[in-house]
């Protein structure tokens, strides 16, 4: 049976503020769960009987059997599959040696968290293994972002930095790529494997700040060349059609 208190807690970590001061976060739902019950500790597992009986042997610090009932109050589901986990999130480290060897995302304030954990879930499949977030960035732990991923998060590394501060560090040593109008037609110019590859705010892109260290600038061409289209991509779309043309140059 779950307790109040931790239907409190648990309810308390769709907010940052309380999933900074736990270092916990929620992920919902049978894939999902599964998914990252290897790769993260987790410290309650809350699950209805049925489920539970259906996979049984899973590793939690915490394990709560629950009735339907109890369960829909923790759920943020539409439709509850029956069990949520909470984890605790990890601490990542990165240097800047090991960077230089790979291809790596950097986000510049991006604000959706459905962008985000499509982003993370791009990464994911084009192999790139490290995110740097901006300070101003959502959170990478929101349920919504959590549940975007499909479990991309699991192999995938996100930190949030001083996104200036980590682009001067690294500059010495990478490519650093950003998408601007007036950019280099990404399907002509010369791409490498290794870099950073900045992609910025949904509405204002990259920030002038941010822009400054860019050293590549590139550009997604509409076409035709010069007819009038859309004003823009949405963030996540362009991460993908990036990420591809970087990896069909292997």
């Amino acid at each position: 049976m779950i307790s109040k208190s931790k239907i409190k807690l648990i309810n308390s970590l769709s907010q940052k503020k309380f999933r900074d001061e736990t270092r916990l976060f929620v992920a919902e739902g049978t894939k999902l769960v599964m998914d990252l019950i290897p790769a993260f500790q987790c410290s309650i597992l809350a699950a209805t009987s049925a489920w539970l009986k259906d996979h049984e042997g899973l590793k939690a610090d915490e394990t709560i059997e629950t009735g339907t009932d109890k369960f829909n109050k923790i759920s943020n589901l539409k439709s509850p599959q029956g069990v949520l986990a909470v984890f605790i999130k990890p601490e990542y480290h990165w240097n800047v040696q090991e960077l230089s060897h790979k291809l790596t995302l950097a986000l510049d304030d991006v604000q959706d968290p459905g962008n985000l954990g499509t982003i993370i879930r791009i990464a994911d499949w084009f192999g790139i293994t490290d995110i740097f977030c901006s300070e101003s960035s959502v959170d990478a732990f929101n349920p919504k972002t959590v549940q975007a991923t499909m479990g991309a998060l699991a192999r995938v590394k996100v930190h949030t930095v001083n996104l200036v501060e980590f682009l001067q560090n690294c500059q010495s040593e990478l490519p650093i790529y950003g998408t601007f109008m007036d950019g280099e037609n990404i399907y002509s110019k010369k791409l490498t494997q290794q870099g950073i590859i900045v992609m910025g705010n949904e509405g204002n892109g990259i920030s002038t700040e941010t822009g400054k260290l860019v050293t590549e600038r590139l550009l997604i061409p509409n076409y035709p060349v010069g007819q009038i289209t859309s004003e823009s991509l949405n963030v996540a779309v362009a991460t993908a059609l990036i990420c591809a043309e970087f990896r069909r140059r292997i």
